[in-house]
């Protein structure tokens, strides 16, 4: 790891020495490096990234065993250090070295091992919270070699479930969601036909239809087909006067979705059973 990190740093050294380039570097931290080379590859690339690749240990034991848990966390925990030290040192002095700039991030196989969607996310909660990652990326695995332990060659890649992810990550950062809202024990994968968010009101439809003169802005955040903009503007709008369905198609709302579980002015858009299979099929 070290002999790798010090190639890097050179690489680096080039680009922002000699050939003065001052754009975007995202580099590797790799698992076993000393920190004293995890600084000085921070103070050189914007955005730096340790790949835990498998969700659960058991998966990294049987098929990347050179890797460990410990391993690819501690120079997570460095490098979250190193840019709280960095942002503390940088209010105090203007031109104080800045430690990756841009964060950190991290990235997941989605489909190698029998990992369950419930595990991934809360593995991705923890990671948030914790290392303060900017980003978890999800990669679909892609069957290359033939090993008893992995897919058959034939495997096609979950794309489908990759997207759903990506999606339910959406609601972990921007809408307020925790990971044991969007699933259980129960029900530990996205149903892959319909997107989380549509998935988590269909399990909790007591909660709808919502007003969308009277909600929070928490409760209007968490219908299907609102996001954060439109959100915002709903509320502003209010204080203007009551919306309509005509006012929500103008702000952005996707309507598609968003009619089975909203009222204006106690009114629906269509008059349909609040049922999960009924809604689930349109």
């Amino acid at each position: 790891p070290d002999y790798t990190t010090e190639r890097m740093l050179t690489v680096l050294r080039l680009l922002r020495g000699e050939y003065r380039f001052g754009g975007y570097i995202h580099a590797k931290a790799i698992p076993g490096t000393s920190p004293e080379l995890v600084y000085r590859l921070g103070l050189l690339a914007d955005r730096l990234s340790v790949n835990i690749e498998l969700p659960s240990e058991q998966g990294l034991r049987s098929l990347a065993p050179d890797k460990s848990r410990s391993a690819i966390l501690r120079p997570m925990g460095l490098s979250r250090d190193q840019a709280r030290q960095s942002k503390s040192e940088l209010t105090k002095y203007k031109h104080a070295p800045a430690f990756a700039p841009a964060g950190q991030s991290t990235q997941l196989i989605v489909g190698a091992t029998e990992d369950s969607d419930r595990h991934i996310l809360h593995l991705t909660e923890r990671l948030y919270q914790k290392y303060r990652l900017k980003r978890v990326f999800y990669s679909a695995y892609v069957p290359v070699v033939e090993y008893r332990l992995l897919r058959a060659l034939e495997t096609k890649p979950p794309l489908l479930r990759e997207h759903r992810l990506y999606q339910a990550d959406w609601l972990l950062r921007f809408y307020g969601f925790h990971a044991e809202e969007l699933l259980s024990e129960q029900r530990p994968n996205f149903n892959e036909q319909i997107d989380p968010k549509c998935e988590w009101a269909l399990r909790h439809l007591e909660l709808f239809p919502v007003e969308i003169n009277a909600a929070s802005y928490e409760q209007i955040l968490r219908i299907p087909g609102v996001g954060p903009k439109s959100a915002g503007r709903i509320v502003r709008a209010r204080r203007y006067g009551s919306l309509d369905f005509d006012h929500l198609k103008k702000m952005g709302v996707v309507l598609k979705r968003a009619h089975y579980f909203i009222n204006c002015n106690g009114k629906m858009m269509y008059r349909i059973p609040m049922e999960e299979d009924f809604i689930t099929k349109q």
